[in-house]
């Protein structure tokens, strides 16, 4: 099994799953600080516009998920794992009328999983 840059808990991917039924297909952004921190910023597709400083780290619930390259140096290191929590989180992104709040969590990639990353990236 290749190893994924992001990934999410089960309860991440009913939510996700709910949120699609609801706005059609989702897209998410790992925000880099300012008004709502550094979380995972979930749009309609399209709604956020993405460039040439955003980088592809993989799908989640179907769902396309970037980050700033920029912002990647700081967690290339390590797995996302996005994960949900009872609360408000950023204003612009969708789960927040759910009462809900996505949120990053990470681990270190071990080795073996760095080394695989290196010989298959195209990041």
């Amino acid at each position: 099994m290749a190893v994924e840059r992001v990934t999410a808990t089960d309860a991440a991917l009913e939510l996700i799953n709910r949120l699609t039924k609801r706005h059609g297909p989702l897209m998410f952004h790992q925000s880099g600080g300012c008004c709502d921190g550094s979380a995972p910023m979930c749009y309609p597709e399209g709604d956020f516009k993405t460039g040439n400083s955003d980088m592809y780290m993989g799908d989640i619930g179907g769902a396309p998920f970037y980050m700033s390259k920029d912002q990647f140096e700081y967690w290339k290191h390590t797995q996302l794992i996005i994960d949900v929590v009872d609360g408000r989180g950023g204003m612009f992104s969708l789960e927040g009328p759910e009462g809900k709040r996505f949120l990053t969590r990470s681990r270190v990639f071990s080795e073996e999983e760095r080394t695989e990353l290196e010989q298959n990236s195209t990041v």
